[in-house]
């Protein structure tokens, strides 16, 4: 059993403050792609502004708003319970099929990263014992603003390969655009 964090709350600059997370790849919102990628935990938790999900989450919301992924992974693990929590950005519409392989390839402590052909680590496709993320947002401190590479170095991290490109972000609309396209056309994005 996991729990999962999903980040919803970006100010989304690249898309010109649209509401990313409403946007749609493949005939469905990118929050609801990052909802469905985690069907089998236990508890879903999204960090962001309340907003139209398919299906019943928690909602959190980090102090202050805007305040960056780290201070939204704070916010989101109050509300979790599991020793395994998976962490998601919302805008990862093909995500789903890395989730099993992060759970599989989780450390005995620390986190397990989805990591490109070019060793690059999305911190924010990640799946983490709960302990350790506790540990390393306490180590940090202040959460406002800190880094998630900051975060990420304080535990051991298995790299996940993303053979799929699952981790691709639709943080600009040619990104969007090329997921849409690769979902309607069964194309690799």
């Amino acid at each position: 059993m996991y729990d999962a964090i999903l980040l919803a709350g970006g100010r989304a600059r690249r898309l010109g403050g649209a509401a990313k997370p409403q946007l749609t790849v493949g005939g469905r919102t990118l929050l609801d792609a990052a909802v469905a990628a985690v069907t089998g935990a236990g508890r879903i938790v999204v960090v962001g502004p309340e907003q139209p999900v398919a299906r019943p989450v928690v909602w959190r919301r980090e102090d202050p708003p805007g305040g960056g992924p780290v201070a939204a992974l704070a916010a989101g693990l109050t509300a979790t319970a599991a020793a395994a929590v998976v962490v998601l950005a919302a805008d990862l519409p093909a995500i789903a099929p890395a989730v099993p392989r992060l759970l599989a390839a989780l450390p005995p402590e620390g986190a397990a990263v989805l990591t490109d052909a070019d060793g690059r680590a999305n911190y924010l496709a990640a799946a983490w014992r709960r302990a350790s993320l506790a540990a390393a947002l306490a180590a940090l401190g202040r959460v406002e603003g800190a880094s998630m590479r900051a975060l990420v170095a304080a535990v051991p991290v298995v790299p996940v390969p993303d053979e799929g490109g699952w981790g691709r972000y639709c943080d600009t609309w040619d990104q969007l655009a090329r997921a849409r396209a690769a979902s309607e056309g069964g194309v690799d994005a």
